[in-house]
């Protein structure tokens, strides 16, 4: 199938990144993502919460990074441009001096981005891709023929509300093992994760209906993952403090967070690679 045909199928289906894009107040979305959105707020409305407590966490995670001397980025499942992308809060921070590659497997997340990159952002530092999580190899010789990554140079690799669309069944575990030692030393890994806490029964059943409606009507299935099993995707890797933390709680002094831990339904975590 080419681009266009790719771009026209996916205009009538329910895309997660355009939900997305609803959820935190964008411009990106059509009536069925819409209305998918709003029948899932009636049921789980803290969903919004995370969405808005994710979106921040992004900008923090980059902030940290690029005052850790970080200036390159990889963002696989960039989604839809929306507030705060990685280029604008890299570049509020280290004007001119960083590189990004978006990486997004779903056709009109990918041109929306090529399209913003083109409109307000520089072309020789900062590019878009479609590719796959878990292409691999192929994934980073597409990031490798941008020329704007040096493998030679510490990476900020980032999977932020990622992996909870990655059933067990594909082992995204392996996957990200390998992009994880594609990293030079130095490098920062930061991934979020929906959770809920096992004790919370309400929302725990909430959520699994959320979850399946999302495997139902959308291009991915939502996979609802224990505390343990997320820390799992760090590999033997140390995380920088404060460790895994809901969303809210991570580094909450670098822009300021007032979100409500208890409900943000995500965690967040980042480690280096040594």
């Amino acid at each position: 199938m080419d681009e266009a045909a790719r771009l026209g199928a996916a205009v009538d289906k329910v895309s997660v990144g355009r939900v997305y894009d609803y959820l935190l107040g964008g411009t990106h979305n059509y009536a069925v993502d819409q209305a998918f959105a709003e029948k899932q707020l009636a049921v789980l409305p803290e969903i919004r919460d995370f969405a808005r407590a994710n979106r921040a966490f992004l900008g923090r995670a980059v902030r940290y990074m690029v005052a850790r001397g970080i200036r390159q980025f990889v963002d696989i499942g960039s989604g839809l441009p929306t507030q705060g992308n990685v280029h604008e809060v890299a570049d509020e921070v280290a004007p001119g001096e960083c590189r990004v590659v978006y990486i997004d497997n779903e056709p009109i997340a990918r041109a929306h981005a090529q399209i913003l990159l083109e409109q307000t952002a520089d072309p020789n530092r900062h590019a878009a891709l479609d590719a796959d999580f878990f292409d691999r190899a192929r994934l980073w010789e597409r990031v490798m023929d941008t020329g704007l990554i040096d493998r030679t140079q510490p990476i900020g690799l980032l999977l932020v509300a990622l992996l909870h669309f990655m059933p067990d069944e594909q082992n995204p575990h392996a996957a990200l093992g390998f992009h994880r030692a594609m990293l030079p030393p130095g490098s920062l890994l930061a991934l979020s994760h929906i959770h809920v806490a096992p004790e919370d029964v309400r929302t725990q059943t909430a959520g699994r209906k959320v979850a399946e409606e999302y495997g139902r009507r959308t291009n991915h299935t939502a996979i609802m993952r224990t505390r343990e099993q997320i820390a799992g995707f760090f590999g033997d890797l140390d995380l920088v403090e404060p460790g895994l933390v809901w969303l809210p709680q991570w580094h909450p002094e670098i822009a300021g967070s007032e979100a409500d831990a208890s409900r943000a339904r995500g965690l967040a975590g980042m480690a280096r690679i040594p």
